[in-house]
């Protein structure tokens, strides 16, 4: 006879690396015959993959030939990205919006990016922005102005831990967590255990991810990813610039929302929603987590007071604790 407390401890396997400038990090169930190593070669395979694609750093990628108008050509993973960025922009109202590029480079962000903004050219930015100004025509990409740049940053870390995960899964594993940059998904339920992701505090001085963390989500066959401003901004003349643009307005985000934390069912999703959430602001956050029932939120925010206050979903409650 077998009993549920005889079963011999499960044991895992991790495999690390470096990639889009950051880090990933991938636990996997260490079943009999699984070769990490010819794993961690196919990981990085499919790595290299998303970077010839989807990197505005990589010259020769898909994106940059597109950016640069040396090619209109796009390939699958360029394809998906795309249309999975046009509808989260149309259910956020436009707040999500991978052609912001250009004003987050004229802000002091991205690559070569200046550090004082010309507010004379606000105007002439605002025009290469919109995802209304760019289309699909089969496998080909068209803009409206050759100048427009595409900048798929803000979901392409999720989108790749959605892209391993479904690798692991085709390899045949079935109890696995993937992280990339911090973009989380996992598969399985560890054994019944539960995988345990932490949500980092967010408080000046806290630049190590894991380091002090808020608060503890049980995060079972569904993702998770934070966004905040309190790690990439700069200081010009006393005031605090974020990284986090308003595609609308075309300035940084100014609120109270310190950070927002989305739990989806695939990583990419969650990966632009926190995007959004914070160039929304703490209460169209609570609105469009509310209203999405794809979608649970844990929102960071600081008070008239200045003090650190949390809010959270109703579906997330169950399953986080709070330190």
């Amino acid at each position: 006879m077998l009993f549920p407390g005889c079963r011999p401890a499960v044991e895992y396997a991790e495999i690390k690396g470096l990639t889009q400038g950051t880090t990933y990090h991938i636990v996997v169930e260490a079943k009999p015959g699984l070769n990490t190593g010819d794993l961690r070669l196919k990981i990085e395979n499919l790595l290299t993959e998303v970077d010839n694609s989807l990197s505005i750093y990589n010259d020769s990628s898909v994106i940059s030939l597109i950016n640069n108008n040396t090619s209109d050509k796009t390939d699958t993973l360029f394809r998906e990205v795309f249309r999975a960025s046009a509808l989260i922009s149309a259910q956020c109202d436009g707040l999500f919006d991978i052609t912001v590029g250009p004003l987050v480079k004229a802000w002091g962000f991205g690559p070569d990016a200046i550090k004082r903004f010309d507010e004379t050219k606000l105007d002439s930015l605002l025009a290469l922005v919109g995802m209304d100004k760019v289309r699909l025509e089969g496998d080909r990409i068209v803009k409206a102005d050759p100048d427009m740049f595409i900048d798929v940053n803000a979901i392409a870390q999720g989108y790749t831990v959605d892209l391993i995960i479904d690798l692991l899964a085709a390899e045949g594993v079935r109890e696995c967590l993937v992280e990339v940059g911090g973009e989380v998904r996992t598969s399985g339920d560890k054994d019944g255990k539960g995988w345990h992701v932490g949500i980092d505090r967010p408080a000046d001085g806290n630049y190590i991810p894991g380091a002090d963390l808020q608060a503890a989500v049980r995060l079972d066959n569904s993702a998770l990813a934070t966004s905040g401003n309190y790690r990439k901004f700069y200081i010009d003349n006393g005031v605090n610039y974020s990284h986090t643009i308003d595609p609308p307005t075309g300035y940084p985000s100014r609120h109270t929302l310190l950070s927002a934390t989305i739990v989806a069912p695939e990583c990419a999703v969650a990966d632009a929603w926190a995007t959004a959430c914070m160039v929304a602001g703490k209460d169209t956050a609570m609105t469009f987590i509310e209203k999405h029932d794809f979608l649970e939120g844990y929102l960071i925010f600081s008070d008239e007071k200045g003090e650190m206050k949390s809010w959270m979903s109703e579906g997330l409650r169950k399953r986080i604790e709070e330190r």
